[in-house]
């Protein structure tokens, strides 16, 4: 989908650009399978419980099935791709033989019309679902199940694709968008294909109040605050945060430091976003 810059009318708009939309087919969701949106804007009885959140465009919730399994050797047919305002990708309304309809991740290139089908073992063309031990090597894969009945669970924003590497041995092994290669089940379901709205990273959001109707409220940095607002703050004019290392507003260490607590489930890595073998799954 093209990126388009819109004309230079402010300063604000000067660089701003914002998707064409030419995917979409329909504006209005199907009215059974959405409903309402609390939005807590992160506040507990009215204090802020988690900084930068509020306001925003009022949303409402599709239903997007990530598991699909509902719907095993059942022919489905899009009807229409539609912009949801909860994920960076589009979404499919697809109609299936027996009459119900579903809202899955669009995949990229995905048309009205296209026929879509979720089984064991099915024709490896774009939005179909199925094993992964039945998906041909080297193929594009996205919302990937990394755990048996559990539904899609990477490989879902705009753009993005996993590849599968290698079906040797007892597991898949799976090189996800970050570039991690991970052992997943071969009885895991993935979709073929890449997620739908490639060019949402091109985006540029041009000025604060674009910001502000995604919810987004502004952010400062700590040294600017006062010493009871954050441990940075404090000081004369443009002075360093003064400790041995930065800390988040509630005293932890931050930036570099790794928080990562789970360690049982590196036995499923093969190999990390940064090269390091590990491949101990015994």
């Amino acid at each position: 989908m093209p990126v388009k810059k819109v004309k230079n009318t402010s300063p604000a708009r000067r660089q701003m650009s914002t998707l064409t939309y030419e995917e979409i087919t329909s504006s209005k969701p199907r009215k059974q399978l959405v409903k309402g949106k609390k939005q807590n804007a992160g506040r507990n009885n009215g204090t802020i419980s988690i900084r930068h959140r509020g306001g925003g465009s009022k949303r409402r919730l599709r239903d997007v099935d990530f598991n699909r399994a509902s719907k095993l050797n059942i022919e489905g047919t899009v009807k229409s791709i539609e912009y949801d305002p909860n994920r960076s990708a589009f979404i499919a309304l697809t109609c299936y033989k027996d009459g119900e309809y579903k809202y899955h991740l669009s995949a990229e290139g995905m048309e009205v019309g296209d026929k879509v089908m979720t089984a064991e073992k099915t024709k490896a063309k774009r939005g179909n679902r199925m094993h992964i031990k039945n998906i041909p090597i080297g193929f594009e894969i996205y919302n990937v199940e990394l755990k048996l009945n559990r539904g899609g669970q990477t490989a879902k924003s705009a753009g993005n694709s996993a590849k599968l590497v290698s079906l040797d041995g007892e597991y898949a092994q799976v090189e996800l968008p970050s570039g991690e290669v991970r052992f997943v089940p071969k009885e895991c379901f993935a979709s073929i294909g890449r997620v739908s709205n490639i060019d949402h990273n091109q985006v540029v959001i041009g000025k604060a109040g674009r910001n502000r109707w995604k919810g987004k409220r502004p952010t400062v940095r700590g040294k600017v605050m006062n010493p009871c607002d954050h441990p940075h703050g404090g000081g004369e004019g443009a002075n360093s945060i003064g400790m041995a290392y930065p800390k988040t507003p509630w005293g932890m260490p931050a930036l570099g430091v790794k928080t990562r607590r789970r360690k049982d489930s590196n036995r499923w890595i093969v190999k990390t976003r940064k090269g390091k073998n590990l491949s101990n799954l015994k």
